[in-house]
């Protein structure tokens, strides 16, 4: 299946301090204290859509390998995540007061959430590089994802989740075989207790290592293949460790260095957070050049309760550079969204996602949002682990 898969892998690089590393070593981030980025040769890229723009007959977000940091196929690990359904939501839409709102529905990847595109990439990636003991501090989802795709490779797995994370999370994890350690405290201390307690185990924290951006950034290349090439002007991005916002700016660049996208085309990207944990849109608001941390944070949407991501000048960076903005959503505006959506669209949303959509319904009021602009919401997940 996917024998004729290549990768234009070229090097790493820091995007704040430009410093480049070996692609073939295992590199977690830059000495700098910056997350990594994937480069590739783009020039080969371009010579081979000449001939095929990408091998549509691969279903998945391994479609678009060419800009994946995958050397030979054999690694590949999958459970056929990506290529998720862009579903047009008419009646939100008019409710929203929007021409055009979609909905980019991730729950349907294979362990119900966009986590399965960042893990499944960046655990091939470091299993191809020899590595076979992975671990990460997670709130849910990615520790699902995680432990998963390490069963499929046949590696160990260890994740750290906070005390009051939802028991059906913590027994996913074990039936995959995960090793699942609980915390008191945020996702912060989480991680604090993996560093000390697995030092020998491959970090795979959000943007503490250059790949699971790399399969965020697929969500990117369908939206836009989905459209037939073009994009919406806004796209809406649930938002705690930043890797999606992140990847969705990094697939905009390489669509634009591709010629697949006018480099004046949209999208604006937003950050959507609960005002309860907002310290991305505290620092735009600001107009910080970084994010600082949030004290106290406490959210229902458990994927948002970040309070010092690791990305903090990337992420407002990425906002700026689209010209987008951030927006704080109040916790019942999230569970009336979350109702709304379910009984107008058929659709099940997570809180995450909920977050989203009523900060669409908040930047369409302040007029931030123009009712005759396209709008994709990012689904990350569905709400039944939360049940």
């Amino acid at each position: 299946m996917f024998q004729d898969l290549f990768s234009a892998l070229h090097h790493l690089k820091c995007p704040n301090c430009g410093k480049e590393y070996s692609a073939d070593t295992v590199v977690g981030t830059c000495d700098c204290g910056s997350p990594l980025f994937v480069i590739y040769h783009m020039r080969v890229v371009e010579e081979a859509m000449r001939v095929d723009l990408f091998p549509t007959g691969v279903n998945s977000l391994w479609r678009y390998s060419m800009l994946l940091p995958l050397r030979s196929p054999q690694y590949v690990i999958t459970l056929g995540e990506g290529w998720t359904p862009l579903i047009q939501a008419p009646r939100l839409s008019e409710h929203y007061g929007l021409r055009m709102l979609r909905v980019k529905c991730e729950s349907q990847n294979p362990t119900g959430s966009f986590k399965d595109r960042g893990l499944s990439v960046t655990v091939s990636r470091h299993v191809e590089l020899g590595c076979d003991k992975f671990a990460l501090p997670t709130a849910g989802n990615a520790g699902v994802a995680l432990s998963a795709y390490c069963a499929r490779a046949g590696v160990r797995c260890r994740v750290y989740m906070p005390e009051d994370t939802p028991d059906r999370f913590v027994k996913e994890c074990e039936r995959y075989g995960a090793e699942v350690f609980r915390v008191e405290g945020t996702i912060s201390e989480c991680r604090a207790a993996m560093i000390a307690e697995s030092p020998d185990f491959v970090d795979l924290s959000t943007t503490r290592e250059p790949y699971r951006v790399e399969g965020k950034k697929t969500i990117g290349f369908e939206i836009a293949e989905q459209l037939e090439w073009n994009m919406p002007d806004v796209i809406v991005c649930p938002t705690g460790g930043g890797t999606a916002l992140l990847g969705i700016w990094k697939a905009i660049g390489e669509l634009r260095a591709l010629g697949l996208m006018d480099k004046h085309d949209g999208p604006r990207l937003v950050a959507a957070q609960s005002e309860h944990c907002a310290p991305v849109v505290r620092a735009v608001e600001r107009g910080d050049s970084q994010v600082e941390t949030w004290e106290g944070p406490e959210t229902a949407a458990l994927g948002l309760r970040v309070p010092s991501p690791f990305a903090k000048k990337l992420i407002p960076k990425a906002i700026r550079q689209t010209k987008g903005t951030a927006v704080a959503v109040a916790e019942n505006d999230m569970w009336e969204a979350q109702r709304l959506a379910a009984k107008l669209e058929g659709l099940d949303i997570g809180p995450e996602a909920a977050v989203g959509l009523a900060g669409i319904g908040n930047l369409v009021e302040a007029g931030e949002i123009d009712p005759d602009e396209e709008v994709v919401l990012l689904n990350t997940g569905g709400s039944a682990r939360y049940g």
